[in-house]
């Protein structure tokens, strides 16, 4: 994988181990992209601006400021990166937390390289770094997901996704009335099959519930056994 000017993809990877930051840097340099690392929050966020990079691998715990601070540091210079958290912790809450401040996934330590290479891969096409913007209007009730300017409106109202929530919306609204289930999903949006474990799905699935549906009729319905369909309300 390239950017489109044909460069290498720049990755800052961020985590104060480093041990661990040397073996994920020689993995990454093996697919061909260019690797910057930090190894706390204030060297983080100086790299950051410095080179831009196209990917953002972050750990939640540093010595001086968590990651998900970071992160919000970050965003809030009104710029994107898709971002995967690291974290040793795998603890339903440590992981909704890092989701929910803007991160598009998260891997828990120990992991695989060959694991991290595809997520972060997935990462890439899920963001349509490399590939053409298209004209593809989706719209089911008063839902609207215009791809070419990755816009999502609800009754008007314009609600804020990440990469990946982008893309599972997409696909539900590709599929309105249908029950997908969970296995579907994952091979359709995330493009892996994580072993078979299914719990991610759940997990986007309640956030994107909370964006698209907070205070409205649900679009998004659990269809038991099965996994989840999305249709506009009755």
């Amino acid at each position: 994988m390239y950017r489109p000017d044909g460069s290498p993809i720049r990755v800052l990877l961020v985590d104060d181990e480093r041990a661990l930051t040397n073996l994920v840097r020689m993995a990454l340099q093996y697919e061909g992209w260019e690797i910057d690392v930090a190894h706390n929050a204030r060297e983080a966020i100086d790299k950051y601006h410095a080179s831009a990079p196209d990917l953002l691998v972050l750990d939640i715990m540093l010595p001086d400021q968590d990651g998900i601070g970071v992160l919000q540091e970050i965003r809030k210079s009104g710029t994107y990166t898709p971002t995967l958290f690291l974290t040793a912790r795998d603890s339903v809450d440590d992981r909704v937390t890092g989701l929910t401040a803007g991160g598009d996934d998260y891997m828990t330590k120990p992991f695989s390289l060959e694991e991290l290479v595809a997520r972060l891969r997935g990462l890439l096409r899920r963001s349509a770094y490399l590939t053409p913007t298209d004209d593809e209007i989706l719209e089911v009730g008063d839902l609207r997901l215009q791809a070419s300017s990755r816009t999502v409106t609800r009754g008007g109202e314009e609600i804020a996704l990440t990469a990946t929530e982008f893309e599972l919306l997409r696909y539900l609204m590709r599929n309105p009335r249908r029950a997908l289930s969970r296995k579907e999903i994952l091979q359709r949006v995330w493009n892996y099959d994580f072993g078979g474990r299914t719990s991610i799905v759940d997990l986007y699935v309640s956030y994107l519930r909370r964006k698209i549906d907070a205070g409205r009729e649900p679009m998004i319905h659990t269809v038991r056994g099965v996994g989840y369909l999305l249709r506009s309300p009755e």
